[in-house]
């Protein structure tokens, strides 16, 4: 029989084998022995250089875009060849419908923050952190916080559960931020990780020393980083501890987030009787909870909290539910939940059964006697769902005691302040749901038990159609919570792309801020070449380049045939007298929307040119009145140039200011332009 292979790491750009021949990795179906994994001989310190020194610099010469466009062709790669992870995959004991959640959530969360990339992100390699900050009152001294790449290298240290996802969702934020990274899977199903790492180096999209592997243990590793680098953990809360209390975290100031195995809740809001549809909504996320990655899941619902009146009808619903699911092996006929990672893992949920039924009553599954189809249940690592029933929701164990497997509590609560003090008992948890269609009881439950949980989930009959579920962490979303949970956030959109990188206050004068941030600044140079901005394209335009038109008179008759042509007859434009009461006006004004139209005539440039469409404003501010008689000068200065890869134009965003014949200004505003590339265009 052929040996069982040795995973390899890859390490400062080559694939490394162990020293030794590794420990097994056992098959969780049939427990056979599916690879082997080891890491003596490794050289940590050298992968670390590697990112530092290679990797580091190739991915801070690229723009967030062409990070970005990387990321897009590698999540679209591994996406179009997903089958060929499948079977390598069920040894690890996931279905087919655990594998949408492991593979194709990795992928989608590469696609994902590909497209964060090149929507929020600008095509520099620096992130400007809101506006300029006057710290003077002649406005030459300002400050700026901005967003610059970390110099080091990110670590990720991830739990068995979700061996793609896991590696993914954390590589993305941290390659777009430009810091290179490297895995640290968990070993008992780092065989399924090193398989899509090899696709991944296979494509030879991304820049050496970008990413690397360590298939193995990772002793000695942390001794090498300071506070250049930062460790991303998922896992227990124990073992987060651990490494939270390494020198390098305490004393090196190595940046540490944990997102560690939490007590997460489902309520059945007070409303949501068996007669209703979040009834059956309810049922159905703590069964999906239970059975998705046979219940190995961080976010899964370990506590059902109901109404006491509807706990016997809550049982036996999901009593109901849970006795259709079919558990065996992955891709045999029927199967609906799958094995655990190991044998070792399903002693340890049964030893948390076990302390749970202190003071709980086992409603549902007996882990002694159950069917397993396509496979041996002695050999595997498999356990029946398992419901257990506590009427003293007082009891510590439920909120102490996570059994991370098929297994959910039932807790009894008697109102609506009770159900958030339980909500609250799990010590910090990365999600809860609450079942309701009362807004009224949705606003109270997140004003009580919100700063508990990393997320909350509400549910009802309206968004069900389109809600992800309980258990689905979302690229755009944060994941992580307090306590318990690990203290810590990872995702959430373009904020775990910051995350990764340095935010800095920088003081300067208008012109040298808008040097370090390709954004012009209010008092900064403006450039008028006697060239209208509107006729020069994206490769002529220049940050400064300004155009002043006017003034113009605004007349009564004008702001009387705008109130008729547009219907907008307010009384301060309309009504002297009701306007002359008006403290803030004092007489009848122009509209502000007459203003930025006429500001729009003064410096529109009419001819066919590089501005091929006006397609927003934004910061619109109205902050003088205009009355009749006065006049108005507008000034519009290119404020930034944003190309687009792949597209023939870009956008150009112009600040607008509009001032009176006093020179005080009556409207400011942000105008959104696409630019063409070249004018004329190239054919």
């Amino acid at each position: 029989m052929t040996a069982a292979p040795l995973l390899e790491s890859y390490a400062a750009g080559r694939w490394w084998a162990s020293a030794d021949e590794g420990t097994p990795l056992p098959d969780a179906v049939t427990g056979e022995t599916v690879a082997r994994i080891g890491s003596r001989g490794l050289d940590v310190a050298g992968m670390v250089t590697h990112a530092r020194e290679v990797g580091g610099p190739a991915l801070r010469e690229l723009t967030f875009h062409q990070r970005a466009a990387l990321l897009k062709a590698l999540g679209a790669h591994l996406m179009a060849g997903k089958a060929e992870f499948a079977a390598l995959s069920h040894r690890t004991g996931a279905t087919d419908g655990d594998n949408v959640v492991d593979i194709d959530g990795g992928f989608g969360t590469l696609l994902s923050y590909a497209s964060t990339g090149r929507r929020e992100l600008p095509d520099d390699v620096l992130v400007l952190d809101g506006p300029p900050t006057p710290l003077g009152r002649g406005g030459t001294f300002l400050g700026q916080h901005v967003y610059t790449s970390m110099t080091g290298v990110a670590v990720q240290i991830n739990a068995f559960n979700f061996p793609v996802w896991g590696m993914l969702e954390k590589l993305a934020p941290a390659f777009l931020a430009g810091l290179p990274t490297i895995v640290k899977p968990a070993s008992q199903t780092a065989y399924l990780t090193e398989a899509v790492f090899r696709a991944i180096i296979a494509t030879g999209l991304l820049p050496e020393g970008s990413v690397q592997l360590l298939s193995g243990s990772a002793s000695g590793l942390l001794d090498h980083l300071d506070g250049r680098d930062l460790v991303g953990f998922t896992g227990s809360a124990s073992t987060a501890a651990l490494l939270r209390a390494h020198p390098a975290v305490t004393e090196r100031a190595v940046r540490f987030n944990a997102e560690a195995d939490s007590l997460n809740c489902s309520v059945l809001g007070p409303d949501a009787g068996p007669d209703t549809p979040e009834f059956a909504l309810f049922v159905d996320g703590v069964v999906t909870e239970m059975t998705v990655k046979a219940g190995q899941k961080c976010t899964a619902i370990r506590r059902a909290i109901v109404p006491r009146q509807h706990a016997d009808a809550v049982v036996e619903a999901i009593g109901a539910r849970l006795a259709d699911v079919v558990v065996g092996a992955p891709g045999a006929d029927g199967v609906t939940m799958g094995a655990l990672a190991s044998v070792d893992q399903r002693d340890e949920v049964l030893r948390a059964v076990d302390r749970l039924r202190t003071h709980a009553q086992l409603v549902v599954g007996d882990p002694t006697d159950f069917a397993v189809t396509g496979a041996d249940r002695e050999r595997g690592a498999f356990l029946p769902p398992m419901l257990l029933r506590c009427d003293d929701p007082a009891a510590p164990e439920p909120h102490d005691v996570e059994a991370f497997g098929p297994v959910a509590t039932v807790l009894p609560y008697d109102g609506l302040a009770d159900a958030v003090a339980l909500a609250r008992r799990g010590q910090g948890s990365l999600v809860a749901s609450l079942v309701t269609h009362d807004p009224a009881v949705a606003r109270q439950f997140v004003l009580g038990a919100g700063s508990a949980h990393g997320r909350v989930h509400v549910l009802d009959r309206d968004d069900a159609g389109e809600s992800t579920g309980h258990g689905s962490p979302l690229p755009v979303l944060v994941h992580g919570g307090p306590g318990r949970a690990g203290g810590g956030e990872e995702l959430g959109g373009v904020r775990g792309v910051l995350h990764h990188m340095q935010r800095t206050a920088v003081q300067g004068s208008p012109d040298l801020l808008t040097g370090v941030g390709n954004r012009w600044v209010t008092g900064a140079a403006r450039r008028d070449d006697g060239v209208h901005p509107f006729r020069k394209s994206l490769a002529e335009l220049r940050i400064g380049d300004s155009v002043t038109a006017g003034p113009r008179e605004i007349t009564l008759a004008d702001i009387e045939h705008f109130a008729e042509f547009t219907g907008d007859t307010f009384y301060a434009h309309m009504d002297e007298a009701a306007a002359a009461a008006n403290p803030l006006f004092g007489g009848r004004v122009a509209h502000g929307y007459l203003i930025v139209s006429w500001a729009a005539g003064l410096f529109v440039d009419p001819d066919p040119g590089p501005v091929l469409a006006n397609y927003g404003v934004d910061n619109l501010r109205f902050l003088t009145p205009v009355k009749p008689g006065e006049q108005v000068t507008v000034t519009l200065t290119c404020k930034q140039i944003t190309p687009r890869g792949g597209a023939d134009h870009g956008e150009v965003r112009w600040d607008a200011v509009v001032v009176d014949s006093a020179g005080a200004p009556v409207a400011t505003y942000d105008v959104l332009t696409m630019v063409a590339k070249t004018w004329p265009p190239a054919a």
